[in-house]
């Protein structure tokens, strides 16, 4: 019996999580990780901001052309990003996916409503022999 009455109010309480809009289960991700031929189609076909979270060591090495430089390590990179605007999509990238893939997170959460990961960073990119600017 003590059971059944455990089982009926977590029943309860979820269900008003989800009436009172505390629990959205068609709650969409705004982080899309996409391939360098979808990241080069969407970048260069959509209005949006293509941003580069490598260092600037890394960006000595060339960048995407057009690319707003944030590096992901400084201690302010989240207020930095408050400056980009979050209406229009974002395409970001580092080396090799692993820090953009953290900052399109710190992206979502700062409440942009677009963000295209590049898997497998500016590595990726020169790998398909596209164009970068030094």
């Amino acid at each position: 019996m003590k059971k059944l009455s455990l089982i009926i109010t977590v029943i309860v309480l979820f269900a008003s999580l989800v009436v009172n809009g505390q629990v959205d289960e068609k709650q969409k991700s705004v982080i899309y990780d996409v391939n360098v031929e979808q990241f080069n189609k969407l970048a260069t076909s959509d209005k949006g901001i293509v941003l580069d979270v490598r260092t600037p060591g890394e960006w000595e090495e060339g960048v995407i052309l057009n690319a707003t430089k944030i590096n992901y390590y400084d201690s302010d990179f989240a207020d930095q990003v408050d400056v980009l605007d979050k209406t229009i999509p974002v395409f970001v990238y580092c080396k090799k996916g692993g820090r953009s893939s953290s900052a399109a997170k710190i992206l979502e959460e700062k409440g942009f409503t677009k963000v295209f990961n590049l898997k497998g960073g500016i590595t990726a990119w020169k790998e398909q022999g596209l164009k970068i600017e030094k």
